[in-house]
């Protein structure tokens, strides 16, 4: 099996009009922060969200009329699902879309609004990709793999054609990996056009299926990471043989720097990002000695962040640039302290956020209480001007 550059060509021009063509745009703020010249391509401006969509509609256009009468069927819980459900629906394809347990609803409305047949089954990806092969055996449906495809992949290297059409003079893409699908796709198209391009491919710590296989290793995978778009335990077989050749390295990103990314696309670049998304702003903000100075292509290859994680993340991140801290104070439970306390705090610009009193704490005095007093700053330096002023105040400072 094998996918060629003109295989690509051919699907740009095949999807051409039925996907929205992604801008390309050179980021001043993140180029002056990481010290490379970055370029993002805003995949996340998709119809649905993500960057499924180019893959999805290939392999929609691929199938034969009897395939198209029979349906197709995916095992899915986000991007994919949403994709072939939004083009199958178009297209008049019957979508069957096989989702773990435990799938959030609004991922499952997502995909039902399009018109697709949403099966709940299986404790995991694996258990809904078992349905799903269930449904393609015993009903005749097509089953369309997330990733593991050559139409798919062929699809998705059009990324890389539009990118490179508008960014002609990228030194580097950096793309995030989970079944590898974008990956193998965009290396094919990238270095057909540029072959002394380089192209890295990131993962998540906990899911570094890639990264084990190029070393002969079983992954050790597992745990909640914000990077659920490529929290996969195992790399596709197709996909890893396209792009094993073409990827010079793997980066590996915490957990903190999938936050950090997501945060500094809203805050900097004013754009939504889900964590999977981020993943290539997560490498070159953990490794950015490997790209000083370069030209880099950033592909923003989703969006779907649920609201309220999203605030989390930008909660947590003010929590570690210390714009968001918590004065934990020991004194007297008197009328008035809680006041004086404030006055120290407002007077120096800190605006006070929650409190909490804490009056049952046993290494606490019976006549005193613990004050937990949440305060939004400027920056680091500002909660250490009021820490200090609490403190000059003689107030007993335990933490802040």
């Amino acid at each position: 099996m094998t996918v060629s550059y003109d295989d690509i060509r051919a699907a740009q021009r095949r999807i051409a009009g039925q996907v929205d063509r992604t801008p390309v745009r050179h980021s001043r703020r993140l180029s002056r922060l990481t010290g490379a010249e970055v370029w993002v391509k805003y995949d996340n401006l998709h119809f649905t969200g993500s960057f499924k969509e180019r893959g999805a509609l290939n392999r929609l256009l691929s199938l034969t009329e009897d395939e198209r009468r029979r349906g197709v069927v995916a095992a899915s819980a986000g991007n994919h699902a949403q994709a072939l459900a939004y083009h199958g629906g178009r297209l008049g394809v019957p979508v069957t879309i096989v989702m773990p347990e435990g799938t959030p609803f609004t991922k499952v409305d997502g995909t039902r609004s399009h018109g697709a047949t949403v099966v709940i089954k299986g404790a995991d990806f694996t258990g809904s990709t078992t349905e799903a092969h269930r449904f393609r055996d015993e009903e005749g449906m097509v089953f369309i793999s997330a990733f593991d495809d050559e139409g798919i992949v062929t699809g998705q290297g059009v990324c890389a054609l539009e990118f490179l059409e508008d960014a002609p003079d990228l030194d580097a893409l950096i793309i995030p990996i989970g079944g590898g699908g974008l990956i193998a796709g965009c290396a094919i198209a990238a270095k057909a056009i540029k072959p002394d391009i380089r192209i890295f491919g990131v993962e998540t710590e906990m899911y570094p299926s890639f990264a084990a296989r190029r070393r002969g290793e079983t992954p050790k995978c597992g745990g909640a990471t914000i990077a659920e778009g490529i929290a996969i335990k195992a790399v596709g077989d197709i996909t890893f043989a396209l792009a094993d050749p073409l990827v010079e390295d793997i980066l590996v990103c915490a957990e903190e720097d999938f936050e950090k990314a997501v945060s500094l696309y809203a805050t900097l670049e004013k754009t939504v990002a889900e964590g999977a998304g981020a993943g290539g702003l997560a490498a070159l903000l953990r490794y950015p000695e490997r790209f000083a100075g370069m030209r880099v292509g950033l592909v923003l290859c989703g969006g779907n962040i649920d609201a309220r994680m999203l605030a989390v993340v930008l909660n947590r991140e003010m929590v570690r640039e210390r714009r968001l801290i918590v004065y934990r104070i020991l004194g007297d439970d008197r009328p008035g302290m809680l006041s004086a306390m404030a006055a120290v705090i407002g007077g120096l610009g800190g605006n006070i956020i929650d409190v909490v009193h804490n009056r049952l704490a046993l290494d606490v005095p019976a006549k005193g209480a613990e004050f937990d007093i949440m305060v939004e700053t400027r920056d680091s330096a500002h909660a250490d001007e009021i820490g200090k002023a609490l403190k000059d105040q003689g107030y007993a400072l335990r933490m802040g």
